[in-house]
């Protein structure tokens, strides 16, 4: 009997030591659907980061209750930090024991239960001794440089893709020639070239962003920029030298001078060719960033905008829709003169009437100014209106707008309805790319009645007796009673006249159309300069920042390394 009890206490003693064993084995499991990084380089010479983490606790894991987010530096103020889980405080965050240097944030009352998901957010207010020197040689004088890792959390614990942003915000004073990004490592499965834009301190921000992420892979990001604008007592941080992935001198002599050179002039080509492209995207990249839902009541010149249609399109746009609302009359169309009504309308769009007072001007390049104002303008008014909003869903909206435009016109057999019709959509039809091509194939062998307003557009129709000045003739209604009797051209004429026009617009009024847009686009979307060293600019083009230890040194490293829980 003794004995039996002495298997049981032995058997008590043993299920409460695995008992305690399995408390201190937490098994944690979780995936990372999004995740926001922003490093902010203060003028002060401190940075500031902000990561928004999004945990989705898998439903047999252990509860999430303290993240731990590894720091740039020892150089980090405590008290600075703030942190929140779905906006709701948490105020214990201390030293992390497991990363360092690091911090814990323990989410208390809103630890993620298993099955559940949340959001966490820290803002590291101050981090000091963060920016290194760079060797980057440029005419404005030296520069300073960050190379930054975001938080990893270890593949043990997490799975799946995340949808990471990383943005660099850099100090304002530069214009969007200055700054240059670094190539982040080649494990990025982002594009290489970041999103560029100026914020609303005017401070050029660098994002790259990627759907095809993931919380477990250490990715190195940076930037360069001149050193004037941090204290020159802030530049401090020192670099580790790195080893080349490639060794050149072992792989030389396999290499033939003519496939060196098809390489350097083929990959010329492909930048030339990508640098063009990039200078006609005007739109700020932040309305590409997801949002929710479709922005519904854009004009046509707005959806235009937002598809990123030419601008000499988009401006003759502007213009037909001025001349239809009976606002200027063309008083000769090379060079393109406008007689402006006075008063306006009462029912312009603000880019139509700035767009008239620009033509108030005479100096072509005082012109030209105004215009490029108009568009900047125009661009900034669509993306303050998309915000919340999805771009691609927005776009597919008003693309179905401009089929069922079509729809409507090739529905009508009568030559004077039809024209009547087309004249009601024109301005939806022409925010089509295929304009040309859809117009003439619409019509075919029919003919189109002038819109009743183009006497406006054209003086020799005016010339003619179908308008006077200031005021249209009061032309015969057609047989059949509705449209007016107006000149007729076969479809692909008109679309031929139309096009000649918006091609005159270019020549006469802007120049060169890339030269108009570039622009525009270095004040909408400044086009990001790459370092002309590769990724770093003391690496030599071959480093990608090295890995993260969570106790790096190198020019301005910020490596982040954390914790998958505890």
């Amino acid at each position: 009997m003794r004995r039996l009890r002495s298997i049981l206490l032995l058997l008590f003693v043993f299920i409460m030591l695995a008992g305690a064993t399995n408390v201190q084995a937490q098994t944690y499991s979780f995936q990372v659907p999004t995740e926001a990084v922003g490093v902010f380089v203060n003028s002060d010479g401190t940075l500031t980061l902000d990561y928004t983490i999004t945990f989705q606790n898998n439903p047999s894991a252990d509860p999430i209750d303290i993240v731990d987010i590894g720091m740039p530096n020892p150089d980090y103020i405590l008290s600075s930090i703030k942190a929140d889980v779905g906006g709701s405080p948490v105020s214990d965050i201390r030293p992390s024991t497991v990363v360092s240097p690091g911090i814990e944030v323990h989410l208390g009352k809103y630890t993620i239960q298993p099955g559940q998901t949340g959001t966490l957010h820290v803002n590291v207010g101050t981090v000091n001794n963060a920016i290194g020197a760079s060797t980057l040689q440029e005419t404005q004088g030296p520069y300073a440089s960050i190379v930054f890792t975001p938080s990893s959390f270890d593949q043990k614990f997490v799975s799946g893709k995340t949808h990471m942003t990383f943005s660099i915000i850099l100090p304002p004073g530069m214009n969007a020639q200055e700054p240059r990004y670094h190539t982040p490592s080649s494990n990025w499965p982002g594009t290489p070239e970041p999103a560029a834009s100026f914020d609303s301190q005017s401070r050029v921000v660098y994002t790259w962003d990627s759907a095809d992420a993931n919380a477990y892979t250490v990715y190195t990001f940076g930037a360069s920029f001149p050193e004037r604008l941090v204290p020159s007592t802030s530049v401090v941080a020192t670099e580790t030298p790195k080893t080349p992935l490639i060794n050149w001198s072992s792989v030389g002599p396999c290499l033939c001078f003519s496939g060196i050179l098809v390489f350097i002039v083929g990959i010329g080509v492909l930048g030339a060719v990508s640098a063009n492209k990039r200078k006609l995207q005007y739109m700020p990249p932040k309305i590409s960033i997801e949002g929710h839902g479709i922005k519904r009541g854009l004009t046509a010149v707005e959806a235009a905008v937002l598809m990123e249609q030419p601008l000499d399109k988009v401006m003759t746009m502007i213009l037909f829709s001025a001349l239809k609302k009976g606002a200027a009359t063309v008083t000769s169309r090379d060079p393109l003169k406008l007689d402006v009504a006075d008063p306006l309308p009462a029912d312009l769009q603000p880019y139509e009437t700035t767009f008239l007072g620009a033509f108030k001007t005479e100096n072509p390049r005082e012109q030209r100014t105004e215009l490029q104002n108009v568009i900047v303008g125009l661009v900034k008014s669509v993306s303050e209106k998309m915000k919340g909003f999805n771009r691609k869903l927005t776009v597919e909206y008003y693309d179905s707008i401009i089929e069922q435009a079509w729809t409507q016109v090739s529905a009508v057999n009568t030559p004077d309805v039809k024209s009547q019709t087309y004249e009601e959509v024109m301005d939806w039809t022409m925010a089509d790319q295929n304009w040309e091509t859809r117009t003439t194939q619409t019509f075919g062998p029919q003919p189109i009645f002038l819109p009743t307003w183009w006497w406006r557009y054209d003086p020799v129709m005016r010339g003619a007796g179908v308008g006077g000045a200031g005021h249209m003739a009061a032309p015969a209604p057609m047989t059949g009673g509705g449209a007016f009797s107006m000149p007729k051209l076969p479809g692909s004429d008109f679309a031929a006249s139309v096009v000649k026009g918006v091609q005159s617009f270019s020549s006469g009024v802007i120049g060169d159309v890339k030269s108009f847009t570039s622009g525009v686009t270095n004040r909408t979307n400044p086009v990001p300069v790459q370092t002309s060293t590769g990724s770093h600019p003391r690496s030599g083009g071959f480093g990608g920042g090295g890995g993260c230890a969570c106790a790096c040194a190198c020019a301005g490293c910020a490596c982040a390394c954390a914790g998958g829980g505890r």
